[in-house]
């Protein structure tokens, strides 16, 4: 039951305001990837530190994002979104003067934590505030940022960094967030209602902390390994994952006998549908956080691109990804959840083939017109796998536990985001330490990506077989399964 409130309807213009603050993490993690090369010039980065940049963002947004939505359940959604904002600028100002990478890494943790505040807020703001035909347009306006904060973060990144303006350079990429910040608090109090739940909700402080313990044992052997030479220790650090992830269960296990309102709930875990969305969430966002991680990397780095050209050089991968996001539902329709995530899959392992054969044979000169379209179909399956993603993943879920099963899927979705640079970059790093050129460590990091693209492929069509219709009876009932 959601608490009535003085305004509870939600105008166009606070729709914009809320729209206009999701924009601002998304547009943060595509813009930054553009701004890799001159940070490792400016601050004498190591591979591992910037794949600690990224990295971080990702998880402290994964680790924080379930804790936001209770915060604004509980002591109002417009607030705790006013402060999210809030702390996202000053976040963004101490990335934009940071002198060293310790520095720079803590404002990006505090980034990621300040918009794990601010998104749940936007979702559900729009659930309780809307109705009917308004709640419809909302949601689609809300599916398509991602697309658009793609294309805007890596072109507005690329111009940013080259016009150097007031002599900034990569610092314009984060510092441009503070009067965008500014707007939307200015106006936030005027047009945004203040909605919360009747009764609060408790927060799994024990869930979250050992969360964000595992993630950590998992991200940093993988970013430093290389650096320290895989020594005993950074393999002992990461063999405690998986200890970790069984205490984790445990007392998850623990909370929900308590009736307390668990991270990652054990009945919903159980669940085939959210198993299998876990499985997507891990194996998919992870690569394509870090394809997006090591590509930006090997054009600017490798190939010498100035970060304009780089950031234009993804735009046909945006615009396929909006063309995707467009014909999903309609393609879920005809042929059935799973069958489009497959298709999703094969379409863009294609298109990584397509990419890494046509790197071989322009490199170290690729251009925009080389990579359109092996990107472009990259993106298209991009857009196909995420749009089953949550279909998938709630398929199962009963409606009055919807908010916890979302919340569970978008916490792993966020904290793969997060592990995909370390991952792939760790690939990528460890044929440069042992003497690669750039081109054979990018293509190294492809072939990762492919054998773990497979690997869900592979577990798509178990799971479809068990719990659908089989992929070979396709064509003769296209029902949604």
């Amino acid at each position: 039951m959601q608490a009535p409130s003085s305004n509870p309807s939600l105008g166009r213009a606070g729709l914009y305001v809320l729209l206009a603050g999701q924009l601002l993490p998304q547009i943060d993690f595509s813009i930054v990837n553009v701004a890799l090369h001159p940070i490792e010039h400016s601050l004498g980065a190591t591979p591992s530190e910037l794949e600690l940049m990224v990295a971080v963002y990702g998880v402290a947004f994964a680790v924080c994002l379930a804790m936001g939505g209770r915060l604004g359940d509980n002591f109002g959604r417009r607030r705790i979104f006013n402060i999210g904002v809030l702390l996202f600028g000053i976040a963004s100002l101490l990335c934009g003067v940071a002198a060293s990478m310790p520095v720079l890494l803590i404002a990006r943790t505090l980034q990621g934590a300040a918009a794990a505040l601010l998104v749940p807020q936007i979702l559900a703001t729009i659930h309780v505030g809307l109705r009917g035909h308004a709640h419809s347009r909302a949601l689609a306006l809300f599916a398509s940022i991602g697309g658009i904060a793609f294309i805007i973060g890596q072109v507005l990144g690329g111009f940013l960094v080259d016009a150097d303006i007031g002599g900034l350079g990569w610092r314009n990429a984060f510092l441009i967030n503070l009067p965008v910040c500014a707007a939307i608090l200015a106006m936030s109090h005027r047009v945004i209602p203040e909605t919360r739940r009747e009764n609060a909700a408790g927060i799994d402080v024990p869930g979250t902390a050992l969360l964000a313990v595992v993630i950590l044992s998992i991200l940093l052997p993988l970013a430093l390994g290389p650096m320290f030479h895989w020594s005993w220790l950074v393999l002992a650090v990461l063999a405690a994952a998986a200890p970790l992830l069984m205490l984790l269960w445990k007392v998850e296990l623990r909370q929900e006998r308590r009736g307390v309102h668990p991270l990652l709930p054990p009945s919903l875990v159980r669940l085939p549908s959210v198993r299998f969305g876990f499985t997507v969430a891990v194996l998919f966002y992870a690569c394509w956080s870090g394809f997006m991680f090591v590509l930006a990397l090997a054009l600017q780095s490798g190939a010498g691109m100035t970060p304009t050209i780089a950031g234009n050089t993804f735009i046909p991968l945006g615009l396929a990804f909006i063309a995707g996001s467009l014909s999903s539902p309609r393609m879920v329709n005809a042929w059935g959840r799973t069958r489009v995530l497959i298709a999703g899959c094969l379409i863009q392992m294609a298109g990584i083939a397509a990419l890494g054969y046509t790197l071989r044979h322009v490199w170290p000169h690729p251009d925009m017109l080389d990579l359109a379209a092996p990107t472009m179909l990259i993106g298209f399956g991009n857009a196909l796998v995420v749009g089953c993603f949550y279909r998938i993943g709630l398929a199962d879920i009963p409606p009055d536990q919807a908010g916890a099963g979302s919340a569970a899927l978008a916490t792993v979705q966020q904290a793969s985001l997060g592990l995909g640079s370390a991952l792939l970059g760790t690939v990528f790093a460890q044929r440069l330490h042992h003497g690669a050129i750039y081109l054979d460590a990018t293509l190294a990091s492809l072939v990762a990506e492919l054998c773990l693209m497979t690997v869900l492929v592979a577990a798509a069509l178990v799971y479809h077989n068990r719990h659908g219709q089989p992929v070979v009876a396709a064509c003769a009932s296209p029902q949604s399964s």
